[in-house]
């Protein structure tokens, strides 16, 4: 699987951005649960949003809940992410992973392939 992430930008503090990430290779819908991941200058990679591959778990990190929209197409291979009152602190190049286990997971770990990263400034 081929992971193309995208829509990353610079963006104001309260505005919004969607971010797709595009999958090819093996059939995106064979059972691929995705997850989005951000990494801040200096900081680990850390935990953003996952749904399942039929969209019926979603998990979020706490500190975007409210804000951020997973979801999914599985007749486009696309995820995306609905990014909404950003803040400043949203600033990261954001990941896009596949994990083909039965589960959502908020670690790195159990993911297969990543995506090339896209990057997200908030300014304030």
């Amino acid at each position: 699987v081929q992971l193309q992430a995208s829509g990353g930008g610079l963006v104001q503090a309260g505005g919004s951005l969607r971010l797709s990430c595009a999958a090819s290779g093996r059939t995106f819908s064979s059972r691929y649960n995705m997850g989005w991941f951000r990494q801040a200058p200096g900081k680990e990679r850390e935990f953003v949003a996952a749904i399942t591959w039929s969209g019926g778990n979603i998990d979020y990190l706490v500190s975007v809940k409210g804000r951020f929209t997973i979801s999914r197409d599985n007749a486009k291979n696309t995820v995306y992410l609905q990014m909404n009152s950003l803040k400043p602190e949203d600033t990261a190049v954001y990941y896009c992973a596949a994990d083909s286990s039965i589960v959502v997971h908020r670690t790195t770990r159990p993911y297969d392939y990543w995506g090339q990263g896209t990057l997200v400034t908030v300014s304030s």
